[in-house]
């Protein structure tokens, strides 16, 4: 895919990326610059399984599942290159990321991973998720390819 139709919807974004529901957690790329950034979209649903559920508090999307929300959108932009079209992405680690605050149900996340490094076989991506121009969350992390 070397020149995307934008937005790409939940459909065009399973056929690049191998997750399946519910491990799939990007629902559409609304800005793409390939080698550069790539901008994508995650609606939190009140319907999802992970929400937490601690009585007298309100749901909130585990941090864990938001930072793999950004890995996500960064596997987009390195799979969706003819090159990587039969190759797995990994991902290998994650540096400095912080988390700003909890994601509730109704809230629309803003995803966005850009370039930091990027080799055949490696790279390294930051990435950043707001909700309303807010961070909640920001950080670094490192892919492997391989062989699918």
């Amino acid at each position: 895919m070397t020149d995307p139709t934008l937005p790409l919807d939940y459909a065009a974004i399973e056929r690049i990326l191998p997750h399946r529901y519910p491990f799939l957690l990007v629902d559409r790329i609304v800005d793409f610059e390939p080698d550069v950034r790539i901008v994508g979209i995650k609606n939190i649903s009140q319907n999802e399984a992970s929400l937490s559920n601690t009585p007298g508090e309100r749901p909130a999307l585990p941090p864990t599942l938001l930072t793999e929300a950004v890995a996500q959108v960064g596997a987009i932009m390195i799979l969706s290159k003819p090159e990587n079209l039969d190759k797995l992405i990994f991902f290998m680690g994650i540096d400095r990321v912080r988390y700003r605050r909890p994601v509730h149900p109704g809230d629309v996340v803003r995803i966005e991973a850009v370039v930091k490094r990027l080799r055949s076989r490696m790279g390294v991506l930051s990435g950043t998720a707001t909700v309303n121009g807010e961070r909640v969350l920001n950080g670094t992390m490192t892919f492997a390819l391989g062989p699918r």
